[in-house]
């Protein structure tokens, strides 16, 4: 299956893939309409659309190396706000209501696996990848990926269910609070405040801060170490705990790099708070590392292939998604959350904390920002945790 640009043209495809990210960011930062889609979802499009018209490869070593590199040193730059102390005192109301979303994946990650397991081989690795990316974000897929083996024709028709869904239930998500049914039946004070003048853009909230060479050593140093140690770690239970019998538990959960990695960084956080929380680029630098995964993701996206090879995991991505939307509303109207809460919770689950601040920027609920950033990080954390749970009980 041939394209314009081979498999081997390494420099060509890594411009490619920075520069869609780049632009995804830029046109976010520009362009009203941009910031409501979001630049997440732009980076990918942005690579599916090369992909499916034969422009780039659908598979390739720098795509390997993305998943290799680039993921695990974003991981703990996102992780460096994990201050435990800090998610509890100040998010509020709103981690409880992202808790119980993140419920509602689970819920419909076995409701799904119940109803299509005879139709879909290895449906325990998808229920582990999908638990995983609607818990945590979209990292948390390519964790769950690489800890359960699944093959990469597997990964890559999960990956264009995934991204399609989510790109559509981001669209369901922007439109919630111009819909009257919910405007009627929740509260929604900071869609009242914006439609009274106030709000903030997606280029303001990412405005330059200042930042010298000492700032991005430390981060990318720091990011470097934390893998390092992480990888030797796990490797060190991995063949201490064979992946078999009745030491197979302990080898998924403490072979499992990626569980190794949030963990430490979220110790190193919370233990070191002035070095950590306060590491500036940390955040920035994780992000832009994300938009390259978003775009990357996108790659392999065949819309053809879905449709035709597996529909099915569409069908269960959907069921996941709606037990989740489903789940929060339905606990959100018992507890009395708002309808941005609700909404930013489950975008936080579903997309992760980039996806979720940008909507929340983007639809200027200012208040949110920060608290959305902060549980989102945490479900880099928990969506591991959630992933390796749910696959090996399904497995």
């Amino acid at each position: 299956m041939g394209s314009l640009i081979s498999a081997d043209n390494t420099w060509v495809l890594w411009a490619i893939l920075v520069g869609d990210a780049a632009l995804a960011i830029w046109l976010e930062q520009r362009y009203k309409w941009a910031s409501k889609v979001t630049g997440c979802v732009l980076a990918l499009l942005g690579m599916m659309i090369l992909s499916n018209i034969g422009i780039i490869p659908t598979a390739s070593p720098v795509y390997d190396s993305v998943w290799d590199y680039v993921v695990p040193l974003a991981i703990p730059l996102l992780l460096f706000q994990c201050n435990i102390k800090k998610i509890g005192k100040e998010s509020g109301k709103l981690l409880i209501i992202y808790l119980i979303s993140s419920v509602g994946t689970v819920l419909g990650a076995f409701a799904g696996f119940f109803a299509l397991q005879n139709f879909v081989p290895d449906l325990n690795k998808v229920a582990a990848m999908f638990s995983g990316t609607y818990v945590g974000g979209s990292v948390n897929f390519a964790a769950m990926a690489d800890t359960f083996g699944a093959s990469g024709e597997l990964s890559s028709q999960a990956v264009v269910a995934d991204n399609l869904l989510m790109a559509l239930y981001f669209f369901v998500l922007i439109a919630m609070p111009s819909i009257n049914f919910f405007r009627k039946h929740y509260s929604h004070p900071l869609v009242d405040e914006v439609e009274a003048g106030m709000g903030q853009s997606a280029e303001s909230y990412w405005k330059a801060k200042p930042i010298s060479l000492q700032n991005i050593a430390f981060c990318f140093a720091a990011s470097t170490i934390i893998v390092a140690i992480s990888t030797a770690i796990a490797n060190f239970f991995a063949s201490l705990f064979p992946a078999e019998g009745a030491t197979f538990i302990l080898n998924q959960l403490l072979g499992n790099k990626y569980l190794i990695m949030t963990t430490v960084t979220m110790i190193c956080a919370t233990a070191l708070p002035k070095t950590f929380n306060d590491a500036p680029g940390a955040n920035e630098i994780g992000t832009f590392l994300i938009y390259i995964f978003f775009a990357v993701i996108g790659a392999p996206a065949s819309i053809m292939s879905i449709l035709t090879q597996a529909p099915l995991l569409l069908v269960y991505a959907l069921i996941i998604v709606a037990c989740n939307m489903l789940i929060t509303l339905i606990f959100g109207k018992i507890f009395h959350f708002s309808l941005e809460e609700i909404i930013l919770a489950s975008n936080a689950n579903i997309g992760g904390p980039t996806t979720a601040a940008a909507m929340a920027i983007s639809k200027g609920w200012n208040k949110l920002i920060g608290p959305v950033l902060l549980i989102g990080t945490l479900g880099y954390v928990l969506g591991n945790y959630y992933g390796v749970l749910v696959g090996n009980l399904l497995r």
